[in-house]
């Protein structure tokens, strides 16, 4: 599966081309499975990959949004054989769990939202992750219109004292399991 993606620059970081090729052939085995049938991969299996890098290699840009569409795709399908499953009034009902969850985290007051991390160790800027949740609460709450895509892509500042990493980046993948959920 040579060059399935443009490539960067021989002097540019890329993500190793063979490791992204490899990972493309188990995302097809896996959705050619049977619905329900878990083939080693998922929806956030495919948020968390991440790839070694190496000069000329793929397109990291090209490569982050086809795993968004894989994401999406394999988001919906498991959607689907749920519904079909446990029925939709059931699967959204967990979805509204998941998102009262979500919003019980993001109504707590700023600054207190997330464990800080160590005295000498870096965590995400407080007043980014803030601004941030209050975004989100306004999603949830208001309705106000956010793109999965925003979650996805949101990047906050490494300050010492700052907010948990991992569990900011939980409540991430959260919200976004419950925005594709109600897609």
């Amino acid at each position: 599966m040579a060059n399935t993606f443009p490539r960067s620059r021989r002097s540019k970081l890329g993500y190793r081309a063979e490791d992204v090729d490899e990972f493309l052939a188990l995302a097809r085995r896996a959705y050619d499975a049977p619905p329900g049938t878990y083939a080693g991969l998922d929806a956030r299996t495919i948020r968390r990959t991440a790839f070694a890098m190496e000069r000329g290699g793929y397109s990291t840009v090209h490569v982050d949004a086809a795993l968004e569409r894989l994401e999406d795709a394999f988001a919906l399908r498991e959607r689907d054989h749920a519904v079909r499953t446990v029925g939709e009034k059931e699967w959204f009902g967990h979805a509204r769990a998941a998102a009262a969850e979500i919003q019980g985290r993001l109504t707590r007051p700023e600054g207190q939202r997330f464990d800080r991390a160590g005295r000498f160790s870096l965590g995400y800027d407080v007043a980014e992750v803030d601004r941030f949740c209050a975004r989100l609460q306004r999603y949830f709450k208001e309705g106000v219109p956010m793109g999965v895509d925003e979650v996805r892509t949101v990047a906050f500042r490494s300050v010492r004292r700052g907010y948990a990493e991992w569990q900011v980046d939980l409540l991430l993948d959260a919200v976004i399991d419950v925005m594709l959920a109600v897609r």
